[in-house]
């Protein structure tokens, strides 16, 4: 007979199908030991089944003792879980308690309080920050001045050119005192002529030279063009350094694009159109406060291209508007001022916009539109201003000798007239046709007593009027 036990169902969440499998083997247990002794079957096997029985029995329990112990764990952080809610709630409540006593003593709200935190946290970081910029702005005058200086310092030494101007007297080297003898001429006949021929002023040096003095510069330069071809042609005579110094005049425009060719070449600018190099060689006979032009220019453009070089400006821009900033000092056809003047010659022939506001802008008369024209105008002070750069009293001789010479030339009888030794001789050829000899003595006295009432000088002016007349006849052909 066979007897079953049936165990009522009590799963808990964690048995599952455990407790299933255990019930199973509980079942079967029983059976066997309420089994007939004959259907058992062998004796180990029953008592295998009967140690595993008591074996998960005691694993049941201890599981149960455990799981009992986890829910009075639970239930105990949920009792401390609660109490901390219950604390931190009382701390927010004593935080806002006291926020509202410190805004009643203080008499601001918390965002007032907030507003007036930040604006004084705000002043003491200004007071930082603006200590912090001055001592930055401190050290950086302190270290932009000495690169300034540094920098200048090395401009000016590439700026010093190795041309001489010739300020009153150019000369000319001979290359035997025989030559030297045919310039004179036969009791000084050929000096004269020359004089007379170029207004120039003839004088011997000690040595193999002839010094040429005068204080206009195209005269000067075409009187020593014409020595010098005589003395290549060794044929010195009257008649032909009449005739020498008419084929020099007439060369003046070839020797003024020469000189403007040479002092563009200097400065490595190339291809400007040929009547700007034409104007340019005009520089090396014109002065400015006594400083020669191409002097100047030289100078200046060396400084202002080296500066350009050091602060990363446009090197082309600069060299030009160095070169060009002065070129309408002379250009004489126009009124207006040099600088005016300049920018409409450099706008004639197409240069670019930012040359010509180099130009406009190199004496300040507007506002500095770029780097480059700031770097011609500190080249131009430099050059101009450094000790000895100009010499006005030169400029106010050259003024004297030109007011001389314009006075004579006012007569309609004058053909032209020529200031010597500083203005204290004056020779004036005249029109043989419109002024006899008798009248000459005349002319002479007008012409004295005109330059004592007009000029300023110092001692006495010798006034010689020279009346000459020629006359030439051509034989048959043979």
């Amino acid at each position: 007979m066979t007897v079953t036990f049936q165990l009522p169902e009590t799963k808990s969440p964690n048995q599952g199908g455990f407790m299933g499998l255990l019930d199973n083997l509980l079942t079967k247990t029983l059976d066997e030991e309420k089994a007939p002794i004959g259907a058992k079957g062998k004796t180990g096997q029953a008592g295998t089944s009967k140690k595993i029985a008591r074996e998960l029995a005691t694993k049941i329990a201890e599981i149960e003792r455990r799981e009992g112990a986890l829910e009075e764990k639970e239930k105990q952080v949920e009792g401390r879980k609660q109490e901390l809610e219950k604390e931190l709630g009382e701390i927010d409540g004593i935080k806002k308690r006291e926020i509202a006593k410190l805004e009643k003593v203080a008499q601001l709200t918390r965002n007032e309080a907030k507003v007036l935190l930040l604006e004084a946290t705000e002043k003491h970081l200004a007071e930082e920050m603006a200590r912090k910029i001055k001592e930055a702005e401190e050290e950086v005058v302190e270290t932009v001045e000495e690169k300034a200086k540094e920098l200048l310092v090395e401009a000016m030494q590439h700026g010093a050119t190795d041309y001489v101007a010739e300020y009153t007297v150019s000369s000319v080297q001979l290359p035997n005192e025989e030559l030297k003898g045919r310039v004179i001429g036969r009791e000084g006949r050929n000096i004269r002529a020359f004089e007379q021929a170029t207004g120039v002023e003839i004088e011997l040096g000690d040595a193999n030279d002839i010094l040429l003095s005068s204080f206009d510069p195209i005269r000067r330069e075409v009187a020593k063009r014409a020595l010098q071809k005589l003395v290549r042609d060794r044929r010195i005579q009257p008649a032909r350094i009449k005739e020498v110094v008419e084929q020099t005049q007439k060369e003046v425009e070839k020797i003024t694009f020469e000189e403007g060719k040479k002092l563009c070449h200097s400065l490595q600018v190339f291809r400007l159109h040929p009547d700007l190099i034409k104007l340019l060689g005009r520089f090396k006979f014109r002065f400015s406060y006594g400083q020669n032009m191409v002097a100047h220019t030289l100078e200046e453009t060396k400084i202002g291209v080296q500066i350009a070089q050091e602060v990363g400006a446009d090197v082309n821009v600069v060299r030009l508007g160095c070169l060009l900033h002065d070129v309408g000092k002379i250009v004489t056809d126009e009124e207006g001022t040099h600088v005016q003047l300049g920018v409409d010659l450099v706008k004639k022939y197409q240069l670019p916009k930012e040359v010509v506001a180099c130009i406009a802008e190199h004496h300040e008369d507007k506002p500095f539109s770029s780097a480059e024209s700031r770097i011609i105008w500190i080249a131009d002070a430099i050059s101009s201003s450094r000790p000895g750069a100009r010499y006005e009293a030169h400029g106010e001789y050259v003024k004297r000798m030109e007011e001389i010479e314009e006075i004579a030339n006012k007569f309609k009888e004058v053909k032209e007239a020529f200031a010597y030794q500083a203005g204290r001789d004056v020779r004036v050829m005249v029109k043989p046709e419109e002024v006899s000899d008798d009248e000459l003595v005349v002319l002479a006295n007008k012409i004295a007593q005109e330059l004592s009432e007009k000029v300023t000088y110092a001692g006495q002016i010798k006034v010689t009027c020279i009346r000459e007349t020629s006359a030439s006849e051509t034989t048959k052909a043979k």
